[in-house]
């Protein structure tokens, strides 16, 4: 599934509010993410608009990883309902 190409860091964050990721600080420009669905896991995203094509790729791999499904499967659920 191909990624969205217009999307800012503020709406990254909302999106991934839906896989139980929230908002725990945030700094000048930055937002960190924490996830407990196995163990903590933090996300440091930039409120840029729009994210970089690459630094959207590495979240969505590094978040992937974590939730041990596919990039593809993240997408989708991320936008389903959208």
């Amino acid at each position: 599934m191909k990624i969205p190409r217009d999307i800012s860091g503020e709406q990254l964050a909302k999106l991934l509010e839906k896989v139980g990721y929230r908002l725990t600080r945030q700094t000048g420009g930055h937002m960190r993410l924490t996830a407990a669905v196995s163990g903590e896991h933090h996300l440091t995203i930039p409120k840029h608009k729009p994210l970089k094509v690459g630094t959207l790729s590495g979240i969505l791999r590094d978040v992937a990883q974590y939730l041990k499904i596919s990039r593809d499967e993240l997408i989708r659920r991320l936008l389903q309902g959208d």
